[in-house]
């Protein structure tokens, strides 16, 4: 079985890796500038570095496109004819509408197209992380052979019948969970501090959204702009969290505490009802991970990015628990401290009237207030660019504690996920 993959980034890289170390013949090729770097990442395996995507699909019984989303038109349109009839072909993007319309375009009809999500970061080795195996042209022997290369590397499998469906769950784990830690991310760089020096952004839950954001920032732009604005289903979802969002802050800055409690409510009870097998992070860790010297008097703090959250999956009839089983950590964790919130009587109540009630905070929630817009017209309008430097500016001003926040991040999901 030779395996070839066209894109040897991070992810491609990583794969190759896996599927060398159990004994397949892997072949791989990346942009000539870029042939160097990867030749040298590479050079303890016998993973062989081939000129192009011809040479690499002349060799391949199962090919792998591990490209940017919004490349795998381009990338499959200049090599998607030179694929072997027989071969299995796939596709590593985080968004299936665009690559399944490149592959119906571009392939011959006599290769087979059953395509995959590996559903964590370059910085997790496969091995028991989750994998998403989507079919499209196929058969059930074609499809068996692909399950049994992901099973021998160790990933956890997650079965989904069609690229619809997928698309319509990543817009949930991953698309609108983005732009919450992205908005809060924008916010703070926008009010000029880092949450860990502000008293409001004390405590567990304010932890895990710190060490999460920070964890999305510290990867690659392209990766989040392609979730976002190639998935038709995601627009749908950012723009009704953006509307929650802003129904609330109305409610908020207007004082309207009986309308804003009975929607909280009616959301808690619609998402957390007894029936859901729940999460339970453990308090005690998500307080040890905190990345101030001093934790300090921890503030109260609304936590308007968590109370928008659940009352737009009320709103979009989405259960978030059956999603889980496309699961991301940023996304496990983002329920798992709503969950804490919500299900927590004390801790709601704090929230609530400190969104309702707390000017010092308040100034906080108008910054969140306009990432949330900026980040939704920018995904509604389906603006590239603008979602790359919106990203980048704030990457840039979190600067060399990105780096600490995807480590520590990392640990505190192992932790947590025990």
């Amino acid at each position: 079985m030779n395996i070839g993959i066209i894109g040897l980034g991070d992810m491609g890289r990583l794969y190759a890796k896996a599927f060398d170390k159990v004994g397949y013949t892997v072949f791989g090729c990346d942009l000539p500038q870029n042939r160097a770097m990867v030749e040298a990442d590479l050079s303890a395996t016998n993973v062989q570095i081939l000129d192009d995507g011809h040479q690499v699909s002349a060799k391949a019984d199962v090919l792998i496109y591990s490209v940017e989303a919004e490349s795998i038109a381009a990338v499959v349109a200049q090599y998607g004819a030179s694929a072997k009839p027989g071969t299995i072909v796939a596709g590593q993007t985080s968004v299936k509408s665009p690559e399944i319309d490149a592959f119906e375009k571009y392939l011959p009809s006599n290769v087979f197209i059953v395509t995959i999500h590996a559903l964590h970061g370059p910085g997790f080795a496969p091995d028991q992380q989750k994998l998403a195996i989507i079919p499209h042209r196929s058969n059930p022997e074609v499809y068996q052979r692909m399950l049994d290369i992901f099973i021998k590397i160790g990933s956890d499998i997650v079965e989904i019948p069609n690229y619809h469906e997928h698309d319509k769950i990543v817009a949930d784990t991953q698309a609108v969970t983005h732009v919450g830690f992205e908005s809060m991310g924008t916010a703070w760089k926008e009010a000029g501090f880092f949450p860990w020096e502000n008293a409001s952004y004390i405590g567990g839950i304010d932890n895990v959204k710190i060490l999460t954001t920070l964890r999305i920032f510290s990867y690659k732009a392209h990766v989040y702009a392609g979730l976002a604005i190639l998935n038709p289903y995601a627009k749908q979802q950012v723009k009704r969290y953006a509307v929650s969002e802003s129904e609330l802050f109305k409610l908020m800055i207007k004082e309207e505490e009986k309308d804003f409690r009975a929607r909280i409510y009616k959301a808690r009870d619609f998402v957390f009802h007894e029936s859901r097998k729940p999460i339970l992070l453990n308090d005690s860790v998500m307080r040890e991970f905190s990345l101030a010297g001093d934790p300090g008097l921890r503030k109260h703090n609304s936590h308007l990015s968590l109370l928008s959250m659940v009352d737009a999956w009320y709103h979009l009839g989405v259960n978030p628990y059956d999603n889980l089983i496309c699961q991301t950590p940023p996304f496990r964790l983002r329920l798992g401290i709503a969950e804490y919130l919500f299900k927590n009587e004390e801790l709601l109540e704090e929230s609530i009237e400190a969104a309702l009630y707390d000017k010092t905070i308040r100034g906080d929630d108008l910054e969140f207030h306009s990432a949330v817009r900026e980040w939704s017209s920018i995904i509604v309008y389906g603006d590239m660019k603008g979602y790359k430097e919106h990203f980048n500016q704030v990457k840039e001003f979190f600067g060399d504690r990105l780096e600490q926040g995807r480590v520590q991040s990392a640990e505190l999901i192992r932790r947590l996920m025990e």
